[in-house]
């Protein structure tokens, strides 16, 4: 998990680990491949996407089993390559196991904002990559869009995958989780273990401003201010 306020770098740090951005200086190596010295179609083949900007860049009359197909080859139309029945069949069973199979044949625009999220992490997993980043996918959801959505990252986070996802809430956190980072202006503050590292302390220090985090008993998060109005 990769928590932290708004400008922070969070999402800058994980587009550079997608490759899909480069660094003003330094190396960057993902799954034993260096940015700059390999071909970066191949190696964003086997890093599993999912970012805010893929809704506004897929076709909204696609269906929701060509949205997750197509993540094979990183393409956003299905009629660039051919896809086989084996490669749909995966496709809805990414969508079942995810919680929206009723979805397979419905288009991607008439979909609610929670479902879109649910679709794209199916997409995410499509290629069998060896890393997923997930960068603020809980982003724009109401409260019921984000607690379903809740469900999907859980089944992602207790898979042989890692995940790494952005997110600026602690509520957001899947209750498989195993790591985290806490950023501020471009740095780290604290990572490690999430025992250790997603502290009240931390956070207080990330955000300026006096944080409670609670542990819940289903292995969730809650974070609040602690200042209390004069």
């Amino acid at each position: 998990m990769v928590l932290g306020p708004n400008g922070c770098g969070k999402s800058t740090l994980l587009r550079i680990a997608a490759f899909r951005e480069h660094p003003t200086s330094g190396e960057v190596r993902v799954l034993d491949s260096v940015l700059g010295r390999v071909d970066i179609r191949r190696s964003r083949a086997s890093i599993g996407w999912v970012a805010a900007g893929l809704t506004d860049a897929l076709r909204p009359d696609l269906s929701a089993v060509d949205v997750v197909v197509t993540a094979l080859h990183g393409a956003l139309e299905p009629w660039w390559h051919h896809y086989t029945d084996d490669d749909r069949r995966r496709a809805a069973s990414l969508l079942d196991r995810l919680g929206v199979a009723p979805l397979v044949d419905r288009t991607f625009g008439s979909l609610s904002s929670g479902e879109r999220q649910r679709v794209l992490l199916a997409r995410g997993l499509m290629s069998n990559p060896a890393i997923v980043l997930l960068d603020e996918p809980a982003a724009g959801l109401d409260l019921g869009g984000r607690e379903e959505l809740m469900g999907s990252l859980e089944v992602m986070t207790s898979s042989s995958v890692p995940t790494v996802m952005v997110t600026h809430h602690a509520d957001e956190i899947p209750a498989g989780a195993t790591h985290a980072l806490v950023m501020k202006a471009g740095r780290s503050i604290a990572s490690g273990p999430i025992e250790s590292t997603l502290t009240g302390e931390n956070l207080s220090a990330a955000f300026g401003l006096a944080i409670e985090l609670e542990r819940r008993t289903d292995g969730r998060f809650s974070a609040y201010s602690s200042r209390r109005p004069d």
